[in-house]
């Protein structure tokens, strides 16, 4: 099956679309069910969107996040 992941799966808070594919969270968990023509102009748009996008993730470790969401970094 057709897909355009690259599996870097992290969400843009903003545009709310994956900075690795451009798809939203809808599209990602849908994609198995969609046919092959509306996959296609899913990603036909997915260029487009991946401009919107500002900035790319930088990885963070389990430990800055498990910090962060204390509150402590």
């Amino acid at each position: 099956m057709e897909s355009p992941c690259i599996l870097v799966c992290s969400i843009d808070m903003v545009t709310g679309y994956c900075f690795g594919c451009g798809r939203t969270r809808d599209e990602i968990g849908a994609w198995t069910l969609y046919t092959p023509e509306e996959r296609r102009a899913i990603m036909a748009a997915l260029p487009a969107r991946l401009e919107t996008v500002e900035r790319k993730p930088r990885r963070e470790t389990r430990r800055s996040r498990m910090a962060r969401e204390r509150g402590e970094a």
